[in-house]
């Protein structure tokens, strides 16, 4: 418990324990304190001229506004956490906050007021002759009570004490229900709910839990809440005199929207508890018709979880505020997917107008990804690919074959698809390149797409030369990538297509027609480039010989007539490559007046490696040679070792005791004759012991 003692320009806080008084602060003050109040670490203080906010923890002073201490008594009372109460010029009484702004409006007070109380939400002042009491809600006189000679009127633990010349007396409010009922009966609905919560603490949702307020009873109170199908009627003898909301508002419509503002929010929260048992229809479809009517953010988050939502009164509802998606949502829950289908799609079509979501085809695109029913799959699958082919394809490609879902056939959907091109290349990208499907028919036809569409860009006068070369790309990548496609087809259709001489030396070289494919390379394109990287690609799961003979290739088309630039190109081929040619082959190949000099790179590598071949092979050589004595020796030994055989030693094979002398020996066992067949026999030959 903290006190407050002020002398001269000096406040002095106290906290006062069990065992003593101890001094927390001493804070110096502009001017004589006539009057203070606390609240944490700020000092509300009238001065003699002008009130002002102190924080005593950093220092930091707020004046707030002047007044005359000769005029009138200066009055500050907290009535809120960094929220006090200030008598101020021209009979009002002030409102400020720990920042010195004011939140409330001023209550219009006496200009002879001698002290204040707060009993919230009302302020009870003192004057010469009269108590008055205003509401800090409205700031409205809303009590006067006749009193002569008050001198001291003050607040302490929520009563409030009065002190004239004579006697002390306490002001004892009416009883909340009394309060409560009074305020019903003007009509002052807002008061009767703000006195729920205040002084005691408990919020109207607290007050309507603990006294076991059947919910229905307060959502009965709403016109059309509730759903025809309820049985409910309201007890009897009745709780309140009002036929429905309106009557009770008298027409006020802000009154209106904050009583539903306030039943959305209590409904929101005992809608899964034990309030709500046994009336739970009831509940949630009052719910989703205040969420519609009030385009409430948590309407689709009550669809989308567990809900009892009375169909047949949602549906009208749901269409007379034009929340069609939720609609569909609710249609979803109970199990009518093709009915949430039509919906969604003539929403996004235009012929329904909702903008709940503005990626409503995309959330169609996905639900249909995820439905169990194939047959609605189908049903709305050109619709789809109608409206968007690159993201309605996805109704095919991200859809996961489960336990509750099954994955139509590829073959079929390639078969639909085919009136859909777009789509169906998309798919045929999925199938090859995503999910590696090892199909011919597959393969065949996505180069086909690819083709197809390269010789369409072709076509066009004049090409675009950026998606010319991005189909090419994509074409020449199946080409070289894929082994299942029908390379003959594909070759038949762009046998006599002079601009795709690449693609076509790929698939002679997918034939391993490797000279027609070097030949349109070197001489035909003159890419003698592409030719080197065609000869790696071709020779790369294959071994070194199969590369040696590319290259091999290369060099022989290079050198076949080819003119300077050919030549200087298969210079440059020895001199990078060296190490994968023969040389012995390449200089009985090459022409004899080529100089030396040009070669010397490759002629340097060669010599190399044959003499790193040459000592390669002795050291393997000397090896073999080394662990041919070895084993030499070896045997030796076990030659010369002495074996005992005894009529009480057994064959290792079939366990059979010698008795003959003749055994096979074979390294630490011996076996017997009769066992091991001559073809089985190993050296050395049998022994005779």
């Amino acid at each position: 418990m903290g006190i407050l003692s002020s002398k001269r320009r000096t406040v002095q806080i106290f906290m006062i324990n069990e065992d003593r008084v101890q001094l927390v602060k001493e804070v110096n003050t502009p001017e004589q304190p006539c009057a203070v109040s606390l609240d944490g670490y700020f000092l509300c203080l009238a001065l003699t001229t002008q009130y002002m906010i102190l924080n005593y923890n950093t220092g930091a002073n707020q004046d707030l506004f002047p007044y005359n201490s000769e005029e009138r008594k200066p009055i500050v009372k907290r009535i809120a956490r960094e929220e006090f109460l200030l008598a101020a010029p021209g009979g009002l009484g002030m409102f400020a906050n720990a920042q010195g702004v004011s939140q409330r409006a001023p209550v219009n007070w006496s200009e002879s007021v001698i002290g204040a109380a707060v009993c919230f939400p009302y302020v009870v002042a003192l004057d010469e002759s009269f108590i008055t009491v205003h509401s800090m809600l409205d700031q409205q006189l809303k009590q006067t009570l006749p009193f002569r000679d008050g001198h001291i009127l003050q607040d302490f633990e929520g009563k409030v004490i009065l002190a004239s010349t004579k006697a002390v007396y306490i002001l004892v409010p009416l009883p909340l229900e009394r309060q409560i009922q009074d305020l019903l009966a003007s009509h002052r609905v807002e008061e009767a709910l703000f006195s729920l919560k205040e002084p005691r603490g408990i919020s109207p949702k607290k007050s309507f839990r603990k006294g076991q307020l059947d919910v229905r009873e307060l959502i009965s109170l709403y016109p059309l809440l509730l759903p025809s199908s309820s049985s409910f009627t309201r007890c009897h003898p009745p709780l309140h005199e009002f036929a429905d909301l309106n009557h009770l508002a008298q027409g006020d419509q802000e009154k209106v929207q904050r009583c539903k503002r306030f039943l959305i929010s209590y409904l929101g929260e005992v809608r899964s508890t034990e309030v709500a048992n046994g009336c739970r229809e009831d509940v949630d479809t009052a719910l989703l018709k205040l969420y519609a009517e009030q385009n409430h953010d948590s309407l689709l988050d009550l669809l989308a979880s567990e809900n009892f939502c009375v169909l047949a009164d949602c549906v009208p509802w749901l269409e007379k505020y034009h929340k069609y998606f939720a609609l569909g949502l609710l249609h979803q829950y109970h199990g009518q997917d093709s009915a949430a289908l039509q919906l969604w799609i003539r929403v996004a079509d235009g012929d329904l107008q909702d903008d709940t979501r503005s990626d409503l085809f995309e959330y169609i695109v996905d639900f249909l990804c995820s439905c169990s029913s194939l047959d609605l799959l189908w049903k709305y699958a050109d619709w789809v690919l109608r409206r968007n082919p690159t993201t309605g394809v996805q109704i095919f490609t991200k859809r996961i074959s489960s336990k509750n879902q099954v994955e139509p056939s590829p073959d079929d959907v390639v078969t639909y698809l085919t009136k859909h091109r777009e789509a169906l290349l998309l798919y045929l990208e999925h199938l090859v390149l995503e999910r590696q499907i090892q199909k011919e028919t597959f393969h065949t036809h996505l180069a086909v797409l690819y083709l197809e569409r390269v010789l369409a860009l072709l076509s066009e006068t004049p090409p675009d030369e950026a998606q010319l070369t991005k189909a090419r790309e994509r074409l020449q990548a199946m080409l070289r990538e894929s082994s299942l496609y029908r390379v003959q087809y594909l070759l038949g259709k762009i046998e006599n297509c002079e601009n795709l001489l690449l693609e076509r030396a790929t698939l002679h070289g997918k034939l391993e027609e490797h000279d027609k494919a070097l030949h349109i390379l070197v001489h035909q394109l003159k890419d003698f480039k592409s030719a080197e990287a065609y000869c790696l690609w071709a020779s790369e799961t294959r071994d070194s010989a199969y590369r040696q003979k590319l290259f091999h290739l290369l060099l022989g088309a290079a050198t076949a007539g080819g003119g300077g630039e050919l030549e200087m190109a298969a210079v440059d081929l020895l001199n990078r490559h060296g190490e994968v040619f023969d040389a012995v082959r390449v200089l009985n190949l090459l022409p004899e007046s080529w100089s030396l000099q040009l070669l010397k790179p490759f002629l340097g590598r060669a010599v190399r490696a044959s003499v790193h071949a040459c000592r390669t092979s002795q050291i393997a050589l000397g090896l073999a040679r080394s662990e041919h004595v070895q084993l030499l020796h070896d045997r030796l030994k076990e030659t010369r070792k002495p074996i005992l055989v005894s009529d009480k030693k057994g064959c290792f094979l079939c366990h059979n005791t010698f008795s003959e002398p003749e055994v096979v020996c074979l390294p630490g066992e011996c076996l017997s004759t009769r066992t091991v067949s001559p073809t089985e026999s190993r050296t050395p030959p049998p022994k005779n012991i």
